[in-house]
């Protein structure tokens, strides 16, 4: 049995944020993710894929804001337990009581789920014969973009993943935008972007199209893609990549006794506190009036929540506000050296 303060279920950048939150005001936390590195969606989808609403900094990888915020909670020495999944939870007098699929179980007076959409895998291509070449030549992420240099790819989708990277690699790859409909469901400025990219012969598109195949040996070497009136169009490529969204799935957590409002978890906006004391949800699993889906929301729902956890294992304490600057407790949590 592991004691701790809290419980974070979730290691993508608004958890690993949450740990900081803790740190600073002297709660002890443990970390559970279902995924096997830490990093959540940034790490598993995007990692090399700009980032441009951080505040104070003007653009950053998925993996480089990973990888700050792990170095930005180091002096708080967090265990982290990857390849795990919370499976139950139970209240036990003022206790939580929480085991895994891997029978590790843990003793806490709060538990943050900052799950994102919980686990999630790509909707991949129907067409038969394109699992043949998954993990090789079709993806439906991209982990290293440089892999693409000076090669031919063809995006197929419409939202802003498929847009993003379009004109992301027309910098140094030959891309084909394909997509199933005329108009794009991405923001207006990507589109504007690859129409204006498609005038300068940097993007083909091909709208109202789909994958009918997938033709090659050992590796992709040319697609046909079908029209919707039934016409035939063979395209020669050497990745086929496919942003379709994701396949949402909540796991066990609609067996946790919360409040769910579809897929989501609704919580109050004050220290984002769900239905049940000392649970809290913060990302984009959980909901609320004028909810925004950014990373940076998410941080402030983070930073709420923490406190929120304070009266929980501390009830004989009251928190008092201090900012970082000037809390010498803060400092020496943080390993400041003056």
């Amino acid at each position: 049995m592991i004691k701790t303060d809290t419980l974070i279920i979730g290691a993508g950048p608004v958890g690993l944020f949450c740990v900081h939150q803790l740190g600073i005001i002297g709660l002890k936390c443990e970390v559970v993710d279902n995924l096997d590195k830490i990093g959540g969606q940034c790490i598993e989808l995007y990692p090399d894929k700009p980032i441009y609403d951080i505040p104070s900094v003007s653009e950053c990888t998925g993996e480089e804001l990973t990888n700050n915020l792990i170095k930005q909670i180091k002096p708080f020495k967090t265990n982290f337990h990857l390849n795990e999944r919370v499976e139950k939870i139970e209240k036990v007098k003022k206790k939580w009581i929480v085991k895994t699929n891997k029978r590790t179980e843990f003793e806490v007076s709060s538990i943050i789920i900052a799950a994102g959409v919980g686990s999630f895998e790509p909707r991949k291509f129907p067409t038969k014969g394109a699992e043949k070449y998954e993990n090789k030549q079709v993806l439906y992420s991209i982990k290293d973009k440089k892999v693409f240099k000076d090669k031919t790819v063809a995006i197929f989708g419409g939202g802003d993943s498929a847009l993003d990277w379009a004109i992301e690699l027309s910098n140094s790859s030959k891309v084909v935008l394909v997509h199933r409909r005329d108009d794009f469901r991405g923001m207006q400025a990507s589109i504007d972007k690859v129409t204006q990219l498609k005038k300068e012969g940097k993007i083909e598109i091909y709208t109202k199209y789909q994958l009918d195949s997938v033709i090659g040996k050992e590796k992709v070497e040319n697609i046909n893609i079908k029209h919707d009136d039934e016409s035939i169009k063979e395209i020669k490529t050497d990745y086929v990549l496919g942003f379709f969204g994701l396949i949402m799935q909540l796991g066990p957590i609609p067996e946790w006794g919360l409040n769910l409002d579809k897929k989501t978890i609704p919580v109050n906006t004050e220290n984002f506190e769900t239905n049940k004391e000392g649970i809290f949800a913060i990302g984009d699993i959980c909901s609320y009036p004028g909810k925004l889906r950014l990373i940076l929301s998410g941080f402030h729902e983070g930073a709420l929540a923490a406190r929120g956890c304070f009266k929980y294992a501390k009830p004989d304490e009251k928190l008092r506000f201090e900012f970082s600057t000037t809390s010498k407790a803060a400092q020496e949590r943080l390993g400041v050296k003056k």
